[in-house]
């Protein structure tokens, strides 16, 4: 019986995987053969998705990292090479949000942002490039947002946070093309996920928020934490063999 599994026998690490876009696609990448080593500072929530990778006959492994923190990354890095034996693809979705306009917000909530968001995608990949040359080649997907490439009221440090994720990744595919090292960016939009909590406030509240999506998505609806896990796997898989340096859009049709 023929198996259409995507991912089989790849050795995938990742962040951010305790909940939201990065437990679904830790799921579904483990579904699809990978085994799955998850960095994450909410260490309960990733052993979670950890038991769950397991309890449907996946294998995983969870360590507690601060992504912005270069001696957690490079500890987890080692230790994912350790439990899998190297690195074939890398997932770099951590991340975090806070919202406000300009004027008030202060520049040490600024540097946080700078710190988990682009910062970490460039020590994972200092840490992780090295493994994916030993395996001859791989695939890096990077996480951004559609805040990166189109910015909103009340979110121009996390734009400019997320915006600094697509400039990196695209000087990173270059760079790393002839290794025969694909790197691509997510920019994800409206997602179903309480990661969006900030900007829903900023907004003044959920209500709001869904009469914004409804008028500007024209799919009209958010998307569910599973659908970009899919667009994940694709990225990360022989599926898009032949791209590299794309920024991936996930909007539901506002782009």
């Amino acid at each position: 019986m023929a198996d259409f599994r995507q991912l089989v026998g790849k050795r995938v690490i990742m962040t951010g995987g305790a909940g939201n876009i990065g437990r679904a696609s830790a799921i579904l990448m483990a579904q699809h053969g990978a085994t799955v080593a998850i960095g994450d500072l909410d260490i309960d929530g990733a052993n979670e998705t950890v038991e769950m990778i397991k309890a449907d006959g996946g294998s995983a492994l969870a360590v507690r990292t601060d992504v912005s923190n270069e001696d957690d990354i490079a500890a987890f890095v080692a230790a994912a090479v350790d439990f899998m034996g190297g690195i074939d693809v890398g997932f770099f979705n951590a991340g975090i949000q806070m919202s406000g306009a300009v004027e008030g917000f202060d520049a040490d909530r600024w540097d946080r942002m700078f710190a988990v968001n682009p910062r970490h995608s460039f020590l994972m990949a200092k840490h992780t490039v090295p493994h994916l040359r030993n395996a001859g080649g791989g695939a890096l997907v990077l996480t951004s947002s559609i805040a990166g490439v189109k910015g909103g009221p009340g979110m121009t440090a996390y734009s400019a946070s997320k915006g600094a994720i697509v400039g990196f990744g695209r000087a990173l595919s270059a760079e790393l093309a002839p290794d025969n090292i694909r790197v691509n960016v997510l920019c994800p939009g409206w997602v179903d996920t309480p990661f969006n909590q900030p900007a829903i406030d900023f907004m003044g509240g959920s209500e709001a928020q869904a009469e914004v999506v409804k008028s500007i998505v024209p799919l009209g609806r958010q998307a569910a934490p599973e659908e970009m896990a899919e667009v994940v796997v694709f990225l990360a898989s022989g599926m898009s063999s032949y791209m590299t340096n794309q920024i991936i859009i996930a909007d539901g049709g506002i782009f």
